[in-house]
């Protein structure tokens, strides 16, 4: 298999090598990082995340938010 030349934050870089495991290439570790990660994957962690918000506040922000875009337009258009 061929090889490829990428450029990477520092950040990324120490985080890559933090998660290394003994003997892991880094190639390795990052296709292991990233490797499997789906849409479904990602929808648990937004579950799982949600569960600390404070959803009531978030559904009060949206309203008043979309009332005050109605307005905006309501205002804008003839």
């Amino acid at each position: 298999m061929g090889t490829k030349q990428v450029r990477v934050s520092e950040r990324l870089y120490a985080r890559v090598e933090d998660e290394k495991r003994e003997g892991e290439s880094f190639s390795d570790a990052l296709e292991r990082m990233v490797g499997g990660y789906g849409l479904l994957d990602f929808a648990e962690d937004v579950e799982e995340a949600s569960d600390a918000w404070d959803t009531e506040a978030l559904e009060a922000d949206f309203e008043a938010d979309d009332e005050a875009n109605r307005e905006t337009l309501d205002e804008e258009l003839p």
